[in-house]
């Protein structure tokens, strides 16, 4: 199973945000965000060619990048509420275990990715051993998503996705 992690694109000011009282999660992608969306979402296509599924938690930013994703590399798009900020990475694997042997790109936000990836290559997600910028991919390699099971395979930061672009 290919496993390939992305932090959703630059969004809106969470203190600006919160001004205008609605829930963090309705918090959108700025204009530049979307921007810089399409052209991780075209670098990443470019290296990859396809994905068999895309899965984003349900919260405005990450669902905008995950579409524009979606859209680049022709693959289906799912919400997930395994890619919420609150859930365990077991409760992520569970699910992600059901689509063993796909190549699936998980939309999300930091610092749950991270903490996923640290527990898939560790074993625990306490200590991260790994951080992600916004837009940035990162694919992990494993049989069965499973503490501990995962190995790095790469890691894209945004300015190389664009320079693929």
């Amino acid at each position: 199973m290919e496993i390939i992690f992305l932090r959703h694109a630059p969004a809106g000011e969470r203190e600006d945000w919160a001004r205008t009282g609605r829930p963090d999660s309705e918090r959108p992608l700025t204009a530049d965000g979307r921007k810089r969306a399409r052209e991780a979402a075209k670098g990443l296509a470019a290296f990859i060619e396809t994905a068999d599924l895309v899965a984003t938690s349900p919260w405005a930013r990450a669902k905008e990048t995950a579409e524009i994703v979606s859209k680049a590399l022709g693959a289906p798009l799912v919400e997930s509420n395994f890619l919420l900020p609150h859930r365990s990475p077991s409760s992520l694997a569970l699910w992600l275990s059901g689509l063993d042997g796909q190549r699936v790109v998980l939309v999300g936000h930091e610092p749950h990715l991270s903490k996923v990836i640290s527990w898939l290559m560790a074993g625990s997600g306490s200590h991260t051993i790994v951080g992600l910028k916004k837009s940035q991919a990162l694919l992990l390699e494993t049989k069965k998503a499973a503490a501990g099971t995962a190995v790095l395979a790469w890691s894209l930061p945004p300015k190389a996705l664009r320079r693929l672009s």
